[in-house]
């Protein structure tokens, strides 16, 4: 028996992680194919553009008296931003978070009556249900591509 430590069965030569495990390879691989289509990149930049308008909308729209629905937007809006910043980079490892991006736009979409109470301002109900919406589909759209790397056969 050897008594060096690159024949021990747990010396670091000898151990693998779970990052050189064949199939976490090509599941990557895969992710790298469908996050390389153009669908891929429109799908990302929809959902910034969808986060970056929430974020500003208040002020677009002009929510006055609503300080409470200002906030909520500015806060969800920014997070959805960073949301999509990661789907465009590391589409690998957040593809799973598509209901991240379905949950901002169901809470934007209940957050006039949620955070205000008496929401009763037509412009800030149709503005945040109509970016809540975009932004439902926008999760769907990342959850779909999440599936269509099973169908892409590299």
């Amino acid at each position: 028996m050897a008594t060096d430590s690159t024949h021990s069965p747990t010396s670091p030569s000898t151990r693998s992680t779970m990052e050189d495990h064949p199939d976490i390879r090509s599941l990557r691989d895969q992710y790298a194919v469908v996050g390389n289509k153009p669908m891929a990149g429109v799908i990302e930049g929809l959902c910034l553009l969808t986060g970056l308008y929430l974020a500003i909308s208040p002020w677009v729209v002009g929510f006055t008296g609503l300080t409470s629905l200002r906030v909520t937007n500015l806060v969800v809006g920014i997070a959805l931003a960073v949301l999509a910043m990661g789907y465009g980079s590391v589409l690998e490892r957040t593809h799973g978070l598509g209901w991240v991006a379905i949950a901002i736009g169901v809470w934007t979409i209940i957050a006039p009556w949620v955070v205000s109470g008496n929401a009763d301002i037509h412009k800030t109900i149709w503005n945040n249900a109509v970016v809540g919406g975009v932004a439902c589909l926008l999760g769907l759209a990342t959850m779909g591509m999440g599936l269509m790397k099973r169908r892409v056969r590299t």
